[in-house]
């Protein structure tokens, strides 16, 4: 697993920087915030994000933390969970919550809007195959409503099934009636969310700083 050291060469800033996009000041703050949330071990576990206060309450906190230890989130064609991750992995999973640079190309700018919807795929999907399923979904949905004390499960279990069924008529349109809808495609996930400003819903604000000039 990647780690960085305190005592690390602007070589490696300069590729962690070029690898996620984060500039040197970016990087030593997520060094230090690593660093305090694994009490000074190189590795990150599950139970060190039990220390953050603001995911305590939040109903998606299993999905958001899980989506730190997905292989498919920091390497190329990864597969599976792991234990524990190291500072490289880390800032990989963090640049999926950096704003877009001022100079990047339109076409750049679509691809980091891909990354990012494929981040929060990544976490629904959580078996690994490809589609969101009527269960997936269903969990996803009961955790937000039932969780927030508004509605009851089997409510908040209703509603999920009703808007399933929303998003298979927007996603493959006519269904006949003994159809049946396997789930959400990443494909289908780009259609549904086709409007939907994600730079603004996944951004963190101290990471407003241009890294354009730190590599050169």
């Amino acid at each position: 697993m990647g780690t960085l050291q305190s005592s690390s060469a602007p070589t490696e800033y300069c590729d962690l920087s070029e690898k996620t996009g984060f500039s040197f000041e970016q990087i030593a703050v997520l060094h230090k915030r690593f660093k305090q949330l694994s009490h000074d071990e190189d590795v990150l576990r599950r139970d060190h994000f039990s220390e953050i206060p603001d995911l305590a309450s939040n109903p998606i906190r299993a999905e958001i933390i899980e989506a730190f230890f997905d292989q498919r989130n920091f390497s190329k064609n990864g597969k599976g969970k792991v234990e524990e991750i190291g500072f490289e992995e880390f800032l990989v999973v963090m640049s999926h919550f950096r704003p877009p640079s001022q100079h990047m190309t339109n076409e750049q700018r679509e691809n980091v809007r891909k990354e990012k919807l494929r981040f929060l795929f990544n976490m629904h999907d959580t078996d690994n195959d490809g589609t969101i399923t009527l269960e997936e979904y269903r969990h996803v949905v009961e955790e937000l409503l039932s969780r927030s004390g508004a509605l009851e499960k089997e409510t908040a279990k209703s509603i999920a099934d009703a808007a399933m069924l929303e998003v298979a008529s927007i996603s493959v349109g006519h269904m006949e009636p003994d159809e049946f809808y396997e789930g959400i495609t990443f494909d289908h996930f780009l259609k549904l969310l086709a409007g939907f400003e994600i730079d603004s819903k996944m951004s963190i604000r101290f990471l407003n700083m241009d890294t354009i000039t730190l590599c050169k």
